[in-house]
């Protein structure tokens, strides 16, 4: 990895523009690791990168430092050729969206990614599937070609690692703690980080008590099953981490998964477990993800996935 990482920022080095991206209705981890590493680039080799999403951004992210250097697609100049296009946090190809414009026409792609994926986009791979967000690969990299950063970048990589770690609860190895505890020292602060996310829409807190009140209950209890229809599918702030939080708190719920239609025949599913493997279950319907944490997207009507989902968990 150590000879990945110089090449890439030899790479950045002789480019004269970057373009940044991470997936489709990017959530935490997405998010700060595209500004993150934008500012690194900007702090150390003097390049201020496009930073470019598609889809929709958490109301509870808004406050995230440099947030206002990420522009959605349609703002930026899609015919413009990068001389590097990098995607992180991806997963598969499909998630880039609308920026995938931008990657096609440019002269170099570079991934940073965690997830597990047979289709790479980049010509240079920087992956690592054990790492718990794509943050903490960037972190990675910051710290073996000792880059300059500051507290902004701290922050963000930060904001990366408790997203996507579900505040530590999905750890499976201790360097994301070593990390944090590392960015603790540098002057973050995790309680204003989180308190920060905390800050959300009152439609949305009710809609996401209400969708938890009202979930089903399958298998001996075992699965909790959430549905968000299209009229409050707007007023979801990002993927509904806190319903699925809240039904995996019931006493002998082992799996939660959260419908949501996005928009005609356009399902959203998101998978959770307390302990075994769901990412085969993601895989079926088309997506993947990590083994306690998965989703997909499953064009068909909302009765048809709510009826494939219950089929696939009949055997676990």
């Amino acid at each position: 990895m150590d000879n990945k990482v110089k090449e890439f920022f030899n790479v950045i080095k002789n480019a004269k523009s970057v373009a940044i991206m991470g997936h489709k209705n990017p959530d935490g981890d997405s998010l700060c690791s595209v500004l993150a590493l934008a500012r690194l680039i900007e702090l150390n080799f003097g390049i201020k990168p496009v930073c470019v999403y598609d889809g929709n951004i958490p109301d509870c992210l808004d406050g995230v430092p440099l947030r206002t250097r990420i522009k959605y697609f349609e703002r930026v100049d899609l015919s413009q050729i990068f001389d590097v296009a990098i995607v992180l946090d991806y997963g598969n190809p499909i998630h880039i969206g609308g920026a995938q414009l931008i990657v096609d026409n440019a002269r170099f792609i570079a991934e940073i990614d965690h997830h597990k994926n047979d289709n790479n986009v980049g010509t240079l791979c920087l992956n690592d599937t054990g790492a718990a967000a794509t943050a903490e690969i960037v972190y990675q990299m910051m710290k073996s070609q000792e880059l300059k950063y500051d507290i902004n970048v701290a922050k963000l990589l930060a904001v990366g690692i408790l997203t996507d770690t579900g505040n530590f609860k999905f750890v499976r190895r201790g360097n994301a703690l070593r990390i944090m505890a590392d960015l603790v020292d540098y002057g973050v602060n995790i309680r204003e980080l989180i308190e920060m996310m905390n800050n959300k829409p009152r439609k949305t807190v009710q809609l996401e008590a209400r969708t938890a009140a009202t979930a089903e209950f399958f298998y001996h209890h075992r699965l909790a099953l959430a549905t968000i229809c299209k009229k409050d599918y707007k007023h979801l702030d990002g993927r509904g981490e806190t319903v699925l939080n809240l039904l995996g708190q019931i006493q002998g719920v082992d799996y939660i998964v959260l419908l949501k239609e996005q928009k005609a025949e356009q399902i959203g599913v998101s998978i959770r477990s307390r302990s075994k493997p769901i990412n085969h279950i993601a895989e079926s319907l088309g997506g993947g993800g990590h083994q306690l944490a998965a989703g997909a997207v499953v064009k068909d009507t909302l009765e048809n996935v709510r009826a494939k989902v219950l089929e696939l968990f009949r055997g676990e």
